[in-house]
């Protein structure tokens, strides 16, 4: 099968793609033909290896010493079950399905194999593979994070970061939840996450948010990249500040089925900057480490004689 292949850490043309063994699932694991994957920001940190000074050790450790454990990146996938191993209880051959794995998956491939445990669910009837890819890492970061703050109803929440992959999860969270939700984003995306349910929406090229005389019950740094401190000024006395850099989140199938009622339901939607092809892995690794995608970057994968299932390539679909 044709698979990408990262043999050593740096930029994005470490990555090749090469002809592998195709794998095959244990007792305890699904087998699945991908038709859809992304290129997340968590995607380049590890090909990468740019993580905090702090974290170094703790991530050579658990990433590899001298080149990544996992020779097939990927944590985010989307296809249909090829087959299962003799274990498995909750899925059988010719599923769709939708799955994030941050340790154990190899999406940027052909096919994959990962455990039955892993966070899966069937793919919301609703949506396009690529579409069903766009929703995971973003959407349950965001979720883990909101509900970590206690997020409720009529509360007035700020999200920094607004556009990205967590951010455009998060605005659409937050409204679901109830709350009033203001966006902090550039000027190029302000029409994108107004329409998405943030208003007022914050050119942070041309405001501080911090000026405006607002207070926030909550503020979510989105991107990991706002001041703590900074922000901490304008909560209010019980105000919460948090950060998708706060630690590593427990991710759960329970949290993927709730975020396949909301797609289903036309509450929750996939944003997509941009659809490339696997064979322009290095492109889409490039475009990524910019820092500038809107949402999301999926990663299309051409099975000969599958169906291909278009998804829009930039901006909200429908």
């Amino acid at each position: 099968m044709k698979a990408i292949v990262c043999t050593q850490y740096g930029p994005p043309e470490v990555l090749e793609r090469k002809e592998v063994a195709k794998p095959a699932p244990k007792d305890h694991e699904i087998l699945v033909k991908v038709y859809a994957t992304t290129v997340t920001a968590g995607d380049s940190r590890v090909r990468s290896f740019t993580v905090p000074l702090s974290y170094w050790l703790l991530a050579r450790i658990a990433l590899g010493l001298r080149k990544p454990k996992k020779a097939i990146p990927g944590m985010i996938v989307a296809g249909e079950i090829e087959s299962v191993g003799k274990e498995v209880k909750h899925f059988k051959k010719g599923d769709q399905i939708y799955a994030l794995d941050l340790t154990r998956l190899s999406a940027y491939a052909e096919y994959a194999c990962l455990p039955e445990n892993s966070v899966i669910a069937l793919k919301p009837s609703t949506v396009t593979y690529e579409e069903a890819a766009a929703v995971p890492y973003g959407g349950l970061l965001a979720l883990h994070f909101l509900r970590k703050s206690q997020i409720q109803s009529g509360k007035k929440v700020l999200i920094y970061g607004a556009s990205g992959a967590v951010g455009t999860s998060a605005v659409q969270l937050a409204r679901h939840f109830g709350a009033k939700v203001m966006g902090v984003c550039s000027s190029t995306n302000l029409a994108l996450v107004k329409s998405l349910g943030a208003d007022p929406v914050i050119d942070y090229t041309q405001e501080d948010f911090t000026k405006k005389g607002e207070l926030y019950d909550l503020i979510f740094d989105a991107v990991g990249k706002a001041s703590k401190s900074h922000g901490k000024q304008v909560l209010t006395p019980n105000g919460k500040y948090v950060s998708v850099g706060d630690g590593r989140p427990r991710l759960h199938t329970e949290d993927l089925l709730f975020l396949t009622e909301l797609i289903e339901a036309g509450e929750l939607h996939a944003v997509i900057d941009r659809c490339y092809p696997l064979e322009h892995i290095v492109e889409a690794h490039r475009y990524v480490d910019t820092g500038h995608k809107k949402g999301n970057v999926v990663i299309t994968v051409a099975h000969n004689g599958s169906p291909h299932q278009s998804a829009a390539v930039d901006g909200r679909d429908p």
